[in-house]
């Protein structure tokens, strides 16, 4: 397996960066592999896949350089630059644009882990071709939705920096990536399954850079100054309270209702709640106030924000809802009965 040394002190300055560009490398994943992880992602791949793939029939060239950069067990480093804090989707792309012609098939080599270059990719306008691509793939499907896109990504943020104020890092780096990332101890992140050799971060800045497409994920550096790891952020957070509404719970709540405690699996502010559902304000409001009532979320401060998540009685009512509960009738009955009433006993205390 794959892992890095990282001492006490480069953990301690690690962060979390959004980044545009990641985004952008993920989505031409998601274009690339065409496997959608749920619904939201179907109906985007639905509306974008056609130009998409249109693109590159007309440019064979670039179609070959997209499936042998990305399409292996390592990315073509050239096409992962490492994100920076703050800095644009622009200025990421002309780093890869300012790519040498010969590191670019350099890169490319490495992806292909001992295979020889193509004969079509043996050319100097590779990173000129990479940049134009995914300045297609940022302009036509994702800039378009990128104010909701970061809002989420911002939710994700907010939530896994409160996870590691109550727990540490080791539990947040154990979810980053299943599977894949983990906290072995001894200062050991494993990055991902693959035998490579490992890295000591001592002294290079580490940050870590969530995307919203669901199967994607990438570790990238550069030199031996800056890492990252990129990863999917939290589930319910990217494709919204549409696909994570169970219906009993729906019904039982009401759909809008449930959409916010559905998502209160992960602490979120009344403004990232707001932007993640497409509710008001005031609705949001209103609904936790309820939840709250009945003892299904509860609230705490986390800096200047204000952070609400479930209750061991609201996880109750939503596992009690959700599909794979619908076993046995009266099990979940049961549980949801057990949860309502817990709920119920909460709210009249809190009026007495």
């Amino acid at each position: 397996m794959g892992w890095w040394q990282i001492n006490a002190d480069t953990l301690a300055r690690s962060r979390f960066v959004l980044s545009p560009f990641a985004e952008t490398l993920a989505a031409l994943k998601l274009l690339h592999a065409a496997t959608p992880a749920h619904p939201g992602e179907q109906a985007w791949l639905r509306a974008h896949l056609p130009g998409y793939r249109g693109l590159l029939a007309a440019d064979p060239v670039t179609a070959r350089l997209v499936r042998t950069g990305l399409d292996t067990i390592w990315n073509a480093d050239f096409l992962t630059p490492t994100p920076l804090d703050g800095e644009s989707f622009e200025q990421a792309v002309a780093r890869v644009r300012a790519t040498g012609a010969a590191r670019a098939r350099a890169d490319l080599v490495v992806s292909l882990t001992g295979e020889p270059l193509p004969a079509e990719l043996d050319r100097d306008d590779l990173p000129e071709r990479a940049a134009r691509v995914l300045e297609y793939v940022w302009t036509e499907t994702v800039r378009p939705y990128w104010d909701r896109r970061r809002r989420v990504l911002e939710a994700d943020v907010v939530a896994r920096t409160a996870q590691v104020s109550r727990g540490g890092w080791a539990a947040v780096l154990d979810e980053l990536r299943p599977g894949r990332t983990r906290w072995l101890g001894e200062n050991r992140l494993q990055v991902n399954p693959l035998e490579f050799p490992p890295r000591d971060l001592a002294g290079a800045e580490l940050v870590f850079v969530p995307v919203t497409p669901q199967r994607v994920g990438w570790v990238s550096w550069e030199e031996r100054e800056r890492y990252a790891v990129v990863y999917a952020c939290r589930g319910a957070l990217a494709y919204g309270p549409r696909g994570g509404v169970p219906e009993p719970l729906g019904a039982l709540l009401g759909t809008a209702r449930a959409a916010v405690l559905v998502l209160l699996g992960s602490p979120l502010s009344t403004t990232q709640l707001t932007a993640v559902t497409g509710q008001g304000l005031g609705s949001v409001g209103r609904h936790l106030k309820v939840l709250l009532q009945a003892g299904l979320v509860e609230r705490r401060r986390a800096g200047r924000s204000v952070l609400y998540s479930r209750t061991a009685a609201g996880d109750v009512l939503v596992r009690a809802g959700s599909p794979a509960s619908a076993g046995p009738g009266r099990a979940v009955g049961a549980a949801r009965n057990r949860a309502v009433g817990a709920a119920r006993n909460r709210a009249e205390a809190n009026r007495g």
